[in-house]
């Protein structure tokens, strides 16, 4: 080939890969120009939606940065999240971290079509279902837990998204059955429908979720129902919580194949028969609760233990029979072990003691026998022991504190002798000793009557020789015993909280009729003055009693009046000490000298109270409430709020009385519910008894929300002078003050006489609102006692007499002012993160 030839060729070539390259790049740039302008137009369309679901949501404080005016992207606004291309993705608009919505879900949310991730969580959002979210077809999880959703779920629920993996429509108001359709929605992973008001059945179609992983369906009341043998086709579930759920029937042995299961929750229900063998065998296995149930038969281990991740196993309160398998010795991650109120019988296995996590160990009320353990507490940080109420006979093991964190022995009514080990003497950690009612003999040692952190120390019915110390310290309970009359002794237990100088016998010389202050459901209340004592009163109370309580019963008033000492509150009133017999309980608390509110609300001769000072009790007793149920763990609910319970003291400060008593009044031979069920007449939500127990989320576990009510009756007791349940009227107060505001009346004739000259009108119609809005009939709409709180912090800010009233400075208008309604919405909460409930 010539060379004029190749060039030629060459030359070609060169031109041909030159077009080529344009060609290329030409597409290239036009592909990048259409990208460009699809990312703007779908930039342009989501700002567009995003303004339109903000006017829909008639701009709700949390919107406020999605504005049209700012330089900033709305990929940058509150709640959302852009994928790379601007495209909305994310809506987070969680009520816990931003100001609450208190508005339906708007229609055009779905219009933002590659919404992926919605959680609008912790909100007050009203209404039915949304089904307008069938729209969002992109969606895969979605959290509408802790609104105001009532109503049923669709039967044509599978509308929502095929893509949706996540479902979260727990903490709501929904009833009903749970529809089959939920079982027909491929993806999901994660199902949360529990603390509802769901009172249908749930149906065996959830089986068909396979590739669920978490399902709670816990606290509702269903009607009776069995669990199907179909949730056993669920085999990638790793979390099932079905606690008071209302289950009835046994437990599927089809469980057998969950061998994905961590947790495994059916507490609290009426579930029969035996615990399956193949729960046992569960690989994965952590969690294990089956408490208060009417569970029977021994426990079966097929072959060996299988499950020996286990840590914590519950299943108290049922009807089990048989021996403590010996195959929980191998469980060496077991931290808890509770089989207490049984039927158990035979040994401890020894091989119990050697398990290396074991922290808590609680056997009572079985009809144990042999011998505890020799080596408990020898390789494990234990902290607790109660094995009381069996047959077990033997010493004390040596080793109990020899982890360090040993902090409570209970093994009365037994039959163990031998000595205190001196261990326990030097064991620093220790705060309870029940050992009364063995056969124990010899020395106690003397370390333990100087134990810094022990409170409680009772020993009786037993061969102890020696003596007791001179001086006992302060914090410890003390068995006395006296003789009157050539009678058998009375035993008294005194426990006490703060640094007292009397004894029982300067308090209970002062229990007489012409001592008596007050007489209330829970007991009499005595004024006993304590001449040349460093406290010179205080008040008395003596619980009713119809005799000795069982041992159940007596360690649980024990234990909720150790609680109630260790509350530290200026607004709540200080429990000084316990003093108790098996046929009386004490309780010694500081002396209010200014008495309760209603006396000076409604007392023949009562004083006007003027506005001013009625707002500090209302912040006072609000702080008190405020602080029980947010700032103790676990939380505390007083159940009978109303303003007998709140004292006055010289200042006129408010205090908060009587709180944990409701649960100690329960008779033996009574139900636990009807300890739970307690308030006043007046002061209780709508329905009486019935509503009470509604409200308890028909799990026997009561809700601080009725609290909320009778804070609001007190509420309106301050503002309108009313009494709550006067015997001449047709309906309780805040039905009546409901009646006012729907009638459209004019507030300011509500008010009562003594205030209504106040310059603080306003104010006062303010908190008449905050009352009418604790009072809603719905637990849900009910605010926290911290949105109580902050609210009427706003009124009490210090010059607030030649200052805007609280309802004017940054306060979301309570109710409406339209009448014939009440308003769906409550005060927003804003920032809490400024607000303690102790200031």
């Amino acid at each position: 080939m010539s060379s004029r030839a190749s060039s030629h060729r060459g030359s070609k070539m060169a031109a041909r890969t030159t077009r080529e390259v344009s060609f290329f790049l030409l597409s290239y740039l036009s592909l990048c120009f259409a990208l460009r302008v699809a990312s703007q137009t779908v930039s342009d369309d989501d700002k567009r939606i995003l303004l339109q679901i903000k006017r829909e949501w008639r701009d709700q404080p949390v919107l406020a940065s999605w504005n049209d005016t700012t330089t900033s992207s709305y990929c940058a606004w509150t709640g959302v999240g852009c994928a790379a291309d601007g495209s909305v993705v994310d809506i987070t608009l969680d009520g816990q971290t931003t100001p609450k919505i208190s508005q339906p879900i708007p229609r055009s949310l779905c219009s933002l079509r590659n919404l992926t991730y919605l959680d609008l969580s912790y909100n007050n959002i009203p209404g039915s279902f949304p089904t307008s979210l069938y729209n969002c077809s992109s969606l895969r999880y979605l959290d509408l837990s802790q609104n105001r959703f009532v109503g049923v779920i669709p039967d044509d629920v599978d509308r929502l998204s095929r893509l949706l993996t996540h479902l979260d429509l727990s903490s709501n108001n929904f009833s009903g059955d749970v529809p089959p359709a939920i079982g027909r929605s491929p993806a999901i992973q994660e199902l949360f429908l529990n603390n509802n008001l769901f009172n249908g059945s749930f149906p065996a179609e959830i089986g068909n979720l396979s590739r669920l992983r978490t399902l709670g369906l816990a606290y509702n009341p269903f009607a009776p129902n069995g669990i199907p043998p179909e949730f056993g086709n669920l085999t990638q579930l790793g979390y099932l919580w079905m606690t008071s759920a209302n289950l009835v029937g046994q437990i599927p042995p089809s469980f057998s194949k969950l061998e994905a299961l961590v947790q495994l929750d059916l507490s609290e229900n009426s579930l029969t028969g035996t615990i399956p063998a193949g729960i046992w065998a569960l690989p994965n296995l952590v969690y294990l609760y089956l408490y208060k149930n009417d569970l029977s038969g021994p426990i079966t281990i097929d072959g060996t233990i299988g499950a020996l991740r286990l840590e914590e196993i519950d299943v108290s309160m049922n009807q089990i029979n048989g021996s403590i398998p010996q195959d929980f010795g191998k469980l060496q991650n077991l931290s808890v072990l509770f089989m207490y109120y049984n039927r158990l019988s035979g040994e401890i296995p020894a091989s119990i003691g050697l398990l290396p996590s074991l922290t808590d160990l609680r056997l009572f009320n079985n009809s144990l026998t042999g011998v505890l353990p020799p080596d408990l507490g020898k390789h494990c940080r234990l902290w607790n022991i109660e094995v009381d109420d069996n047959k077990i006979s033997g010493e004390l093991p040596d080793g109990l504190c020899d982890g360090g964190a040993f902090t409570s022995i209970v093994v009365f009514n037994n039959n163990m002798s031998g000595k205190i080990p001196p261990s326990l003497g030097s064991c620093s950690t220790l705060d309870n000793i029940q050992v009364q009612s063995n056969r124990f003999s010899g020395e106690v040692p003397d370390g333990i009557w100087s134990a810094v952190n022990l409170t409680t120390v009772i020993m009786g019915n037993n061969a102890f020789s020696g003596g007791l110390p001179d001086k006992l310290p302060w914090n410890l309970t003390r068995d006395c015993k006296k003789r009157s009359n050539g009678s058998d002794p009375a035993v008294w237990n005194v426990t006490s909280f703060q640094s007292v100088d009397f004894t029982e016998s300067n308090i209970t010389r002062g229990i007489k009729e012409e001592n008596l202050i007050g007489s209330g459901g829970s007991g009499n209340v005595y004024k006993v003055d304590l001449r040349n004592r460093a406290l010179e009163t205080v008040a008395v109370k003596k619980i009713w009693s119809s005799g000795k309580l069982d041992s159940k019963l007596e360690k649980e008033f024990q234990s909720e009046v150790k609680f109630m000492g260790s509350i530290r509150h200026k607004n709540i009133i200080k429990l000084l000490c316990c003093i108790s017999s098996p046929d009386a309980k004490l309780l010694v608390y500081e002396y209010m000298e200014n008495g309760s509110l209603d006396r000076w609300l409604h007392g023949k001769r009562a004083a006007p109270l003027h506005w001013p000072t009625r707002l500090e009790i209302a912040v006072g007793s609000a702080r008190g409430l405020c602080y029980m149920h947010h700032d103790c763990s676990p939380p505390i609910i007083h159940r009978d709020v109303k303003s007998s319970n709140i004292l006055l003291d010289t200042e006129f400060n408010a205090k908060i009385a009587d709180f944990g008593l409701a649960r100690m009044l329960v008779k033996p031979g009574q139900p636990d519910t009807v300890s739970v069920i307690a308030g006043s007449f007046g002061y209780m939500a709508p329905g009486g008894w019935s509503s009470s127990y509604a409200e308890c989320g028909y799990s026997r576990r009561l809700n601080e929300k009725v609290d909320v009510y009778s804070f609001g009756v007190v509420l309106l007791e301050l503002t309108t002078g009313r009494q709550a349940n006067n015997e001449g009227e047709q309906c309780n107060l805040a039905e009546w003050a409901w009646k006012q505001m729907q009638e459209g009346a004019n507030l300011r004739d509500a008010v009562d006489p003594a205030i209504k000259d106040s310059p603080q009108m306003d104010d006062i119609t303010t908190v008449f609102k905050l009352g009418l809005l604790c009072t809603e009939s719905l637990p849900s709409r009910r605010p926290s006692m911290k949105d109580v709180l902050q609210i009427l912090n706003q009124c009490n800010r210090p010059g607030a007499d030649d200052c805007k009233p609280c309802a004017e400075r940054d306060v979301v208008p309570l109710l409406s002012s339209k009448t014939g309604s009440r308003r769906k919405g409550s005060p927003d909460d804003g920032d809490e993160s400024g607000l303690a409930c102790n200031v």
